[in-house]
């Protein structure tokens, strides 16, 4: 199982920015998709942003235009660059793989955004 440790978030005013990070534990070259989701309090956990190993993306409606998701093989990271926040972009931010059908999840950074 790949090990994933998230890092990155805090407390940031509205229309601020945060760039979170993603590290593994294994090379992820060979990782098909890297993905990172949130869950705000009460809510169930949602999808956020999604890159490939050949770097094609895929983000949430409510993301898209505002973050950016990008992936570094030689450092074993996958980032999340996330501009224009809003109160609601507030949660707990997953990253999140799967290898071989096992899903592998990072323990968490907590966002905040204030208004």
């Amino acid at each position: 199982q790949v090990q994933l440790v998230e890092s990155g978030g805090g407390l940031v005013q509205a229309g601020g920015s945060l760039r979170l990070s993603c590290a593994a534990s294994v090379s992820i070259f060979s990782i098909r998709a890297m993905d990172w989701y949130r869950q705000a309090p009460g809510k169930q956990r949602e999808f956020v942003a999604r890159i490939s190993n050949s770097g094609s993306t895929n983000y949430a409606d409510s993301v898209k235009g505002r973050f950016t998701i990008s992936r570094d093989n030689a450092k074993k990271s996958a980032f999340l660059q996330m501009n224009s926040l809003k109160p609601e972009d507030t949660g707990v931010y997953y990253c999140h793989t799967g290898v071989g059908g096992v899903d592998s999840w990072g323990q968490g950074t907590q966002v905040t955004v204030s208004s």
